[in-house]
């Protein structure tokens, strides 16, 4: 007897180990053990804002859901940033601006023969087209260490956004009253080696910058192009999204807002970055209440605007949303006061807008 039960332990011992060999990183989707406070947020504390999203909707059916999704969360204006020029940012205008004040579009930069003599006049040209369409602003212009992208209908590899070839556009966008919403660099883990110290781990197998590339500028040499263009352009207003990728350390973005005036920061798709250090990032947002602007840039869907809400009003702690963020990190609310979150939701980004 005592043999059989000794084999059958040995039996389970050796099945449970190799179920817990088969369990993969990728499919690792914790669920909250602690019995704390939870709060659900269905519609912002005041009118907000989306200065970051992009145009989700393809017709007039899914703008219209949209609208209704926006009506039920509070969300007064959402900012469309086409990426686009030409004849695809006249489509995407004449889709979104039939529902008036709802939707503001914006366009991106022609980077067509960006090596050619003549460039930036042509660029210039086309801005200014897009502008009497009805663009308000630019964006989200982009790069992530080869060279400006998003923009269609080419990308310009190797130019940067302190390229002496940008500037004139970046100055003509403030002559014209054009906020640019630029995208530099990532959160700072994809550019680290992908072993057991990396804390972004979980999203490895998607999300990786090629440090090993020579042409691939590294973080610091990103945010030193945003910096230099924000200096040589004072009379533009940018906007930073994603917190410049800086989630990491917030001080380094808030060493450029006490420096530029002329320089904002949405929140948009980092909020798995900041939520799990809530006080730091709590004390940050007091800081530089005036310089933030909400945004979300992950769909249309009404639960993703909740979670954005929860995150900033609640103190709730020891949270996941496993459909909007693969990362192992808990999320854990900011509990921002009233006269923060008036300014993050929409104060700031009116008197932006209203330029």
């Amino acid at each position: 007897m005592k043999r059989i039960i000794l084999l059958l332990c040995l039996c389970f011992a050796f099945f449970t180990s190799r179920a817990q060999e088969d369990i993969l990183l990728k499919d690792y989707k914790p669920k909250a053990i602690h019995n704390v406070q939870k709060t659900e947020v269905t519609k912002a504390k005041f009118a907000v804002i989306d200065v970051h999203s992009h145009p989700y909707a393809a017709n007039d059916d899914e703008i219209g859901r949209w609208v209704k999704i926006m009506d039920a969360r509070g969300i007064e204006k959402t900012i469309i940033l086409t990426y686009q020029t030409g004849r695809k940012f006249d489509s995407i205008y004449k889709a979104y601006s039939k529902y008036g004040d709802r939707f503001e579009i914006w366009c991106g930069f022609d980077y067509t023969g960006y090596g050619e003599k003549g460039y930036v006049q042509k660029a210039i040209k086309e801005l200014e087209r897009c502008f009497k369409v009805g663009a308000k602003g630019v964006g989200e212009l982009g790069d992530k260490g080869l060279g400006m992208a998003n923009s269609g209908p080419t990308p310009a590899p190797g130019m940067h956004f302190n390229d002496e070839r940008i500037q004139p556009l970046l100055k003509r966008c403030g002559e014209l009253g054009m906020p640019v919403n630029i995208h530099v660099a990532e959160p700072i883990w994809m550019y680290e080696p992908i072993d057991v110290h990396n804390d972004g781990l979980m999203n490895a197998a998607t999300w990786k910058i090629d440090t090993a590339n020579p042409n691939v500028l590294s973080h610091s040499e990103l945010l030193r192009t945003l910096e230099e263009a924000v200096a040589n352009n004072p009379g533009t207003t940018f906007i930073a999204c994603h917190y410049a990728n800086c989630g990491y350390d917030l001080n380094i973005l808030g060493k450029m807002f006490d420096l530029y005036p002329n320089l904002y920061a949405d929140i948009s798709a980092r909020y798995a970055e900041v939520a799990p250090v809530p006080r730091a990032t709590s004390t940050f947002f007091k800081k530089y209440q005036d310089r933030l602007l909400y945004g979300t840039d992950m769909g249309t869907d009404g639960a993703m605007y909740q979670t954005t809400f929860r995150i900033l009003e609640t103190a709730d702690e020891h949270f996941y949303d496993h459909e909007l963020f693969s990362y192992h990190w808990a999320l854990n609310g900011l509990d921002l006061d009233d006269e923060t979150l008036r300014k993050v939701y929409g104060d700031n980004a009116r008197k932006i807008l209203n330029k």
